[in-house]
């Protein structure tokens, strides 16, 4: 079958698609009981475990340690000896955030300005889209053997699949994996991604006093737990915006595709002249060095707060830390630091939440080329290899698990997806395209190992 007849049947699919995608984005999959009921999660891992059985794979739902369930499935091909590949995404989705920021309803899919809008609809549930689409537009011409894998709870980082994998080798072992979770540069502009940062997740706590004291008879030389908690977390950035922790070196450089910082301003919907943080290129900044954000502090709110000092107060850190970097090591050093920077005394802790290994994949076997080829027929322009700044602690542990396997890393997500935020979106020729590929890829690369 040529290219220009799968990319025919591609679009002759692309309807189904979206109704398949609006049925799994109406499902509140977040993996986290204290916001969604669980029953959301189990209702996306049995759709989806239809939808692949529906595509010729014996399918079937396996428990991970950390209580979610994972669809998997296998599907053979009439070639004993051909090459096996894991296909991987997940169906869970982040919490929406503020409803009333969203410019249409988070859990139904809507069409504006030419984009899907959804929680989920790029990352990851357009991802699993991206798989079916391109298995149906092969049929039953696929050389390959295929397994797929796809977890319900990467966005809340309870390692479950990392647990479940080492545990589980023989089931998921393949000569290729497919991770279906990153995505390109631009709508349009093919990538493969080949760094990720891991991550550390921590809460640090300051308690300064036993209980509330008034600010009039007791402020000025009572510690104030808030005041300290911001004089601790003003120690992590310098004056330019580099983060600052010590034991974790600061001065990585990148050597793949760069990021303009016009092109990123606009990604990130900042205006011309904003100031960046940090010293060096975009790429320096984001694929190559650590980062750290405030997730969240726990203090009075404004309204509804008295003239008291705060007895206690708290914040959600998240570091992430670029490939040559331990992130074990990081956390220590990040705990290290903060209870190092206690002012007035106060007691500081620090509670370790989350762990993620970063991940740079070898880019020259025979799967990486048939990718990279299949990307190129796709979009019909040059394939970049970019970096992400965000974290799939996965990828380390199926490295390690399946040493010999090559990790292809692509998807449907772009900077304009806004994933993790309000206003997700998707552009469905992404979809098509990223479809399309996957497509010529599982084509080639079964015939160049035959």
């Amino acid at each position: 079958m040529s290219a220009v007849d799968l990319r025919k049947r591609v679009d002759a699919l692309m309807p189904r698609a979206r109704e398949e995608l609006a049925e799994l984005v109406a499902l509140r999959s977040v993996a986290d009981p204290r916001q969604f009921p669980p029953e959301e999660c189990h209702r996306a891992a049995v759709r989806v475990a239809d939808a692949f059985t529906e595509a010729g794979f014996a399918t079937h739902l396996a428990e991970t340690p950390d209580g979610s369930q994972a669809v998997l499935g296998s599907r053979r091909c009439p070639r004993e000896d051909a090459p096996t590949v894991l296909l991987y995404a997940h169906y869970d989705v982040q919490p929406p955030l503020a409803d009333d920021q969203w410019r249409t309803p988070p859990f139904r899919l809507t069409e504006a300005d030419g984009r899907w809008y959804g929680r989920g609809a790029a990352d990851c549930k357009g991802g699993i889209l991206m798989h079916l689409t391109a298995l149906r537009a092969l049929g039953d011409d696929v050389p390959v053997h295929l397994k797929v894998v796809v977890e319900g709870s990467e966005e809340q980082g309870t390692g479950g699949l990392e647990a479940f994998v080492p545990a589980h080798a023989e089931q998921l072992r393949a000569d290729a994996i497919v991770v279906g979770d990153t995505g390109n540069a631009a709508v349009g502009h093919p990538a493969v991604t080949v760094s990720l940062r891991g991550l550390v997740n921590v809460v640090v706590q300051v308690d300064a006093l036993p209980a509330e004291l008034h600010s009039g008879m007791f402020g000025g030389p009572a510690p104030d737990a808030l005041a300290a908690l911001v004089t601790v977390l003003g120690t992590l950035r310098d004056e330019a915006g580099d983060t600052t922790i010590h034991g974790v070196p600061g001065d990585g450089r990148w050597s793949g595709a760069p990021y303009p910082a016009a092109r990123f301003r606009a990604d990130a919907g900042l205006s011309p002249g904003a100031v960046l943080l940090g010293t060096g290129e975009v790429a320096d900044t984001l694929w190559a060095r650590p980062a750290l954000t405030v997730l969240g502090i726990d203090c009075p709110p404004v309204v509804g707060s008295t003239a008291a000092l705060a007895p206690r107060a708290r914040a959600r850190l998240n570091l992430r830390v670029p490939p040559g970097v331990d992130p074990y090591q990081a956390a220590a050093a990040l705990s290290e630091h903060l209870m190092a920077a206690a002012p007035w005394g106060v007691a500081v802790s620090v509670e370790v939440e989350a762990i993620g290994e970063p991940f740079h994949a070898a880019t020259g076997g025979p799967a990486h080329q048939a990718m990279e080829e299949a990307l190129e027929t796709a979009y019909g322009r040059p394939v970049s290899r970019l970096g992400q700044g965000g974290s799939i602690p996965l990828c380390t542990v199926f490295a390690e698990t399946y040493p010999d396997a090559e990790i292809l890393l692509v998807g449907v997500e772009e900077p304009q997806a806004n994933i993790h935020a309000p206003n997700e979106s998707v552009a469905p020729q992404e979809i098509a395209a990223m479809a399309l590929a996957e497509a010529l890829f599982l084509r080639n690369y079964g015939a160049a190992s035959g």
